[in-house]
């Protein structure tokens, strides 16, 4: 297929990475229908009374952290290599968006207490050998993880007053989750979205088979459905691939208000059992969250988890004893076997999965890829 005919394109699936496409691709002129099985294009938060039948997207649960050089702790650095080049083409895409959805990329910090200190230093260790492989020194990225005293911490973050030990990790940054969901899907023209619309199969001949019994074909078709890629393995579709084996894996994110809280970056609280982090979603709001659990369970958050959570992030950030709880949200990530991303193209279908905790660092570089492959951009 020539980059420089209108193409028919049919994607299933309207998350982060079905919108993202919908975007750059309805821009460059080609003909996009997207099918999802939420009923519009808003979140539908798990805290919600009519949330029990119909999951959302997982992009709208996640805290929109860009931070490529904490995940070399537990990603290969040609995976973290992914997120560096994400990091430029977000600020590209926030600055294309009429909306300007917030993008900040000022860096994050790591803190630990002064107990915490060896378990920190592992994870130092650890970020400090992956920064010396060829495939991470290949990127020139920006300086590696930098000691902070603790009265240079204050200047930064005056309301991080817990921690004993804090690092600066430049470079990275986090971005507003909700807001470029919503743009992305709003600056799409000409795209057609066809909510309440399962996909049921996605074939290698651009045809789409919907939970209700119809189809449709395309000149290309795109599979982002995620966790809901599992529904081809369930219902014999014959192209289905073997080397997406999806997996959800359970996300928690708390949402809390405190007017003023005065946080600018993104922080993690480097923790024996769990990675906390503390994401500054506006001035009035934060989002607290941990890694991940091996669970597709998509109930409520229980007490154990929310406690330990919000006393981890109490430590860090003292102020947050008054701030008020407005959410707990609760979603799956896909996952892959190796819980690296994976992209196929065969046939007329192209299909990504995989980003485990990575959406938000790893879509862009990964629909750059995909659009290289394909050829479907100019």
């Amino acid at each position: 297929m020539s980059s420089t005919q209108s193409l028919s394109i049919g994607i299933a699936g309207a998350g982060l990475l079905g919108r993202l496409l919908a975007w750059q691709l309805s821009r460059a002129g080609h003909r996009v229908s997207v099918f999802d099985v939420a009923r519009g294009p808003g979140p539908v938060f798990r805290s919600q009374a009519d949330d029990s039948d119909v999951p959302t997207a997982a992009g709208f649960t996640a805290a929109g952290m860009l931070s490529p050089l904490a995940e070399l702790d537990t990603v290969e650095p040609a995976v973290a290599a992914l997120g560096w080049r994400s990091i430029a083409l977000w600020r590209d895409i926030a600055a294309a968006l009429p909306q300007r959805p917030m993008f900040r990329s000022e860096g994050s910090l790591m803190l630990a207490h002064r107990e915490d200190l060896g378990a920190a230093q592992r994870v130092l260790e650890r970020l400090r050998t992956a920064c010396e492989t060829q495939a991470w020194q290949n990127l020139s990225p920006p300086e590696g993880v930098q000691p902070l005293e603790l009265a240079r911490l204050r200047e930064l973050e005056p309301a991080l007053q817990g921690p004993a030990h804090a690092w600066l990790l430049p470079g990275e940054g986090q971005l507003d989750a909700v807001a470029m969901m919503m743009a992305l899907h709003d600056d799409s023209p000409g795209a057609q979205w066809h909510w309440s619309r399962p996909v049921r199969c996605v074939e290698e001949n651009g045809t789409l088979h919907f939970a209700d019994g119809g189809q449709a074909a395309f000149d290309a078709v795109i599979d982002t459905r995620g966790v809901g890629a599992q529904a081809s393995r369930q219902g014999a579709c014959a192209s289905a691939s073997p080397v997406f084996d999806v997996r959800g894996v359970r996300g928690e994110v708390i949402w809390l208000q405190a007017p003023a809280h005065g946080l600018t970056r993104l922080t993690r609280l480097l923790h024996p059992r769990h990675g906390i982090y503390i994401v500054p979603r506006s001035p009035d709001l934060l989002l607290i969250g941990a890694s991940e659990l091996e669970t597709e369970d998509r109930s409520p958050a229980s007490l154990r988890s929310t406690v330990e959570l919000l006393a981890a992030a109490h430590s860090a950030m003292p102020a947050l004893a008054e701030a008020r709880i407005l959410r707990l949200d609760v979603n799956l990530r896909p996952a892959l076997p190796d819980n690296n991303p994976c992209t196929e193209w065969r046939g007329r279908c192209l299909r990504i999965n995989g980003l485990f905790r990575h959406g938000w660092l790893l879509a862009p570089a990964l629909t750059e890829q995909a659009m290289q492959l394909t050829g479907w951009l100019k």
